[in-house]
């Protein structure tokens, strides 16, 4: 008999459903266990009842149960030093040590090793003083991004709209706990476009373009969440535009950090802006975007459990990564009150998965069990609907048609998801 392949996935969204769903597919037949996870992986995974920040706990857990790999899916315990204290252990994992995953929980850091590296991006300026920044933007006199240097929970970037909401942004954030240290910079036009890489210490692979859509509002207005719906591939951005991207940014970037002993492992998140001088970059993640992940995994035809134990081990180049020629499409729906303050405990009922539109999935991310068993809201974003189609009109249709299906009182999502699609 062979040893069964056992792998633990950390988090609670609807990323580590779609991570648990395609790992739940490999050929290698690995018992899966997900901390803390959520109601709608339990079909395919073991949960545990341990925090995603609890690095001491996840460690000895692995050790206990011989898991042969960790897969980390939030940057909170990628900024904790999770990669470093299960490598210390023994354990292989999906995901950056704490130094190469400050490229994601310090923005100034990243900042830093963009101008190192002449890597594309918008002119910037830090401050650790409110004085100082706020004088700086009156002498600028205009609008300007404001983020916060460290992790924010998705909360730490205001684009404002004037020189005054630029200065109460910045009074806001450096009065957060993540904002001690602010980053202003300049404002960039164009259309966002979302890039991954597998990376490990010798090779790339790009993952397929996708295009988030962070504002709340349909024809992207009101305040930024955390995204509300993202479509796989975006068809302006062609091969040759990912060959750029590799070679002006992510090549650098590595290589940079590899000047400082820092090896990269794992997903590297590179948020683009697509202007009329080529990608700029505007923000890089130490792992799998969400919700990215969810229209990106339906697509990947390669076995990701295959990616990620080669990724880990540094033998990326083994594999052979391939897609799906198709589209798909995620719709977020979120609870009512999100960004703000989200309503919780509200039912849903989920139709029948036979009624469920062909190529489409669930995934579950703010979501809980009520003393009586029943589906209820327990966050902002509360399911990921995605759907797989021939183009993206397809997709969109189906993903629609089933997020329809769903009873959710409050429910909202945007329903223009595709219309830069061409853009």
């Amino acid at each position: 008999m062979t040893e069964t392949l056992r792998v633990l996935v950390i988090g609670s969204g609807a990323r580590e459903h779609a991570l648990i769903w395609k790992l739940a597919q490999s050929n290698l037949q690995p018992e899966l266990y997900v901390a803390p996870g959520n109601p709608g992986m339990e079909k395919l995974a073991t949960r545990v009842p341990l925090s995603e920040e609890d690095v001491a706990g996840i460690v000895r857990f692995a050790q206990e149960k011989s898991i042969r790999l960790v897969v980390i899916g939030p940057e909170a315990p990628l900024a904790l030093g999770l990669a470093d204290e299960l490598e210390a252990a023994g354990i292989l994992a999906f995901g950056p040590k704490k130094a190469a995953a400050r490229l994601e929980w310090s923005k100034a850091y990243a900042k830093e090793m963009m101008q190192r590296a002449h890597v594309p991006t918008a002119a910037s300026a830090t401050f650790s003083d409110l004085q100082s920044a706020l004088d700086y933007l009156d002498k600028a006199g205009k609008a300007m991004v404001v983020k916060a240097d460290g992790l924010a929970k998705g909360k730490g970037v205001i684009v404002a709209e004037s020189l005054a909401e630029t200065r109460a942004a910045v009074e806001q954030i450096m009065k957060s706990e993540a904002g001690a240290r602010v980053v202003l910079e300049e404002r960039m036009t164009g259309r966002e476009v979302s890039l991954m890489y597998f990376v490990d210490e010798h090779f790339v692979q790009p993952m397929l373009p996708a295009r988030d859509h962070k504002r709340i509002g349909e024809g992207d207005t009101g305040p930024n969440t955390g995204g509300m719906g993202v479509f796989a591939p975006v068809p302006s951005f062609t091969p040759t535009d990912v060959e750029e991207v590799t070679r002006r940014i992510v090549q650098p970037i590595l290589s940079e950090l590899k000047k400082d002993g820092i090896v990269y492992c794992g997903v590297l998140y590179v948020g683009l802006m697509v202007t009329a001088n080529g990608p700029k970059v505007v923000e890089f993640n130490a792992r799998f975007g969400d919700p990215e992940t969810e229209a990106i995994l339906p697509l990947l035809e390669t076995d990701l459990l295959e990616v990620c134990l080669a990724t880990a081990r540094h033998r990326l180049s083994d594999v052979q990564v391939s897609w799906r020629s198709e589209a798909a499409v995620t719709v977020i729906l979120a609870a009512e009150g999100y960004p703000g303050t989200p309503r919780k405990g509200d039912t849903i009922v989920l139709p029948p998965i036979e009624d469920w539109p062909k190529q489409t999935v669930i995934f579950q991310a703010g979501t809980d069990l009520s003393s009586t068993g029943e589906l209820v809201s327990a966050g902002g974003r509360v399911l990921a609907v995605t759907a797989t189609g021939a183009d993206a009109q397809t997709a969109a249709e189906r993903a629609y048609a089933l997020a329809n299906a769903v009873e959710m009182k409050g429910k909202y999502l945007r329903r223009d998801l595709l219309h830069d699609l061409d853009a």
